[in-house]
């Protein structure tokens, strides 16, 4: 059917229309192919080179299936061409959207997350964490401990602690949620800034650092999900981020000189900065029970990063949150009473998986 249809396209456009005509059949692709192929005949017949005009246009009609053609008519085989030129379109133009739209993985470097899963084999949903680093809060630690400071640097550091929260209490008053959030930006500073600096020196002098530099990261990691926990919870306003921002800039430039000069008094302001922590959770759990702030559901991100019951609620979360600032009080304090004894960290195990 195909060899009939190109001898009568080709009859058509040599002894009827002429090389005139051809300009004129149609704007589609199909007679697009079509007047180009005559043209080509037209300019090579004079080397009588019939039979390669005759395979390239048969090679061009070859692409519509017979479906498509029906019949015999030079109509239907234009209308299934431009049909399929119309199909092409679309399916770039749908596949260009996708390819903006979606994330470009280069299989080059052999980089990609491996298929994580919960328990119940459902995908796991976070890549701000992974299954491996939650854990189960221990709630049992006691609150009410509190270093009483008797030396000179331990009542400068508790002092300082006290001063810095009169300014909390002005702008948040008794909004606790907006209080934590804020608490939260500051409290991971101190465990980054240790860290790092414990790593450059492990790198200068060539030492172990005892565990503490992973021990002070964690912490700081620790207190960034209790941040991003809050941010579930308590949308901040654009003047709570700008504050934000000013609070962490003056806090982490201050706090990095000060561990440079006293490792001991940064730890301890570290330890009483926890200690109002726990105080600043505890009275949100007062507001809570007395029905003050409404006890909503827990956000889906503390069920899963500290293995929380489905039904968890905003009490729960701040029970665990709680605790964790405890342990970070009682690491803290010990740092500085390890510095206070006149000896590095590194000569005392670091509390891993302490948080």
């Amino acid at each position: 059917m195909n060899s009939n249809l190109v001898r009568s396209v080709i009859r058509k456009s040599l002894f009827q229309t002429g090389i005139s005509q051809t300009r004129y059949i149609s704007s589609s692709s199909s007679t697009s192919i079509i007047r180009s192929s005559s043209e080509n005949f037209v300019r090579e017949r004079s080397s009588s080179n019939y039979f390669s005009l005759y395979r390239t246009l048969s090679s061009k009609t070859e692409s519509v299936s017979t479906t498509e053609l029906g019949s015999a008519s030079a109509a239907k085989v234009e209308a299934a061409l431009v049909k399929k030129e119309e199909q092409q379109k679309k399916n770039d133009s749908v596949g260009g959207e996708k390819k903006e739209t979606s994330v470009v993985v280069s299989s080059y470097w052999g980089v990609s997350r491996p298929k994580v899963t919960r328990d119940d084999g459902t995908v796991w949903p976070w890549n701000c964490f992974m299954p491996w680093e939650t854990y189960r809060a221990d709630v049992s630690i006691d609150l009410g401990k509190h270093h009483v400071p008797k030396t000179f640097l331990d009542k400068f550091a508790f002092k300082t602690v006290k001063l810095l929260r009169i300014p909390t209490d002005v702008f948040f008053q008794r909004r606790y949620g907006c209080r934590a959030m804020m608490l939260e930006t500051v409290a991971a500073v101190p465990g980054m800034v240790g860290g790092m600096l414990l790593h450059l020196r492990s790198l200068r002098k060539f030492q172990h650092s005892g565990g503490w530099i992973k021990a002070l990261l964690e912490e700081a990691e620790n207190e960034r999900m209790h941040l991003m926990t809050m941010v579930e919870l308590v949308q901040p306003k654009w003047y709570e981020r700008f504050l934000v921002l000013t609070v962490q800039g003056v806090f982490f430039n201050a706090f990095f000189a000060m561990y440079l000069l006293s490792p001991k008094l940064a730890h301890r302001i570290t330890g009483y900065l926890e200690e109002e922590a726990v105080h600043s959770y505890t009275e949100f759990l007062k507001e809570i029970d007395s029905g003050k702030i409404e006890n909503v559901p827990a956000p889906a991100i503390a069920i899963d990063y500290w293995r929380l019951p489905k039904d968890a609620t905003l009490k729960d979360v701040i029970i665990v949150i709680r605790a964790d600032e405890a342990h970070h009080r009682d690491v803290n304090h010990f740092a500085s009473d390890i510095h206070a004894q006149g000896k590095e960290l590194r000569d005392a195990a670091a509390p891993l998986g302490y948080h």
